[in-house]
């Protein structure tokens, strides 16, 4: 009776954790629409672009290995993982941005994309979504702005180092969730 009832209890965990997982967000192609969308967005600022100097500086300072721990951590920790690049993401971009030649509505679209996409995903992971701030993501993405935008000035170029190294982010968040999605 005894082994039932713990047979039970593991099921219904196991079904919970797979159904906040089959989100319809996920399901549905929204998550795939937005961040094609959000994508295309920062395309159009590289369009718009003045600028677009590649720093070795930047690149140097990305974070694979997160990346990489989050790639082997659980379905629920990828989401949450991503959902703080986007979070990130949104508060990097609410900084001024007047030096740069992007058109103000395409920023705001993109800021919203993105938020919209980090709410989605908290909201996919449930209670899993309140799980403590990855703190080395998060101080990456402060020094990219006190290293690179404040003490460059938030110049144009600056913005132009920040798009691109934002965009392989975005990129790599896409390719957690995928993964995320497809083991569970």
């Amino acid at each position: 009776m005894l082994s039932r009832i713990l047979l039970v209890c593991l099921s219904l965990s196991v079904n919970s954790a797979a159904s906040s997982l089959s989100c319809r967000w996920i399901t549905d192609g929204k998550f795939r629409q937005h961040s094609e969308n959000y994508l295309e967005l920062l395309d159009t600022m590289a369009n718009n672009s003045t600028n677009s100097t590649e720093d070795d500086e930047v690149k140097n300072t990305f974070p694979d290995h997160l990346y990489s721990q989050a790639s082997k951590a659980s379905a629920e920790d990828k989401l949450a993982f991503t959902a703080q690049v986007l979070n990130e993401t949104s508060v990097l971009f609410e900084e001024d941005h007047s030096s740069a030649s992007w058109e103000e509505n395409t920023v705001e679209n993109f800021v919203n994309v993105v938020t919209q996409q980090a709410d989605e995903l908290r909201s996919c992971i449930g209670s899993h979504g309140h799980k403590k701030k990855n703190k080395k993501l998060h101080m990456y993405f402060q020094r990219l702005s006190s290293h690179f935008l404040k003490r460059m000035g938030h110049s144009a170029e600056a913005w132009e180092l920040i798009r691109g190294e934002v965009k392989v982010h975005l990129m790599r968040a896409n390719q957690l969730v995928t993964s995320a999605t497809r083991t569970n």
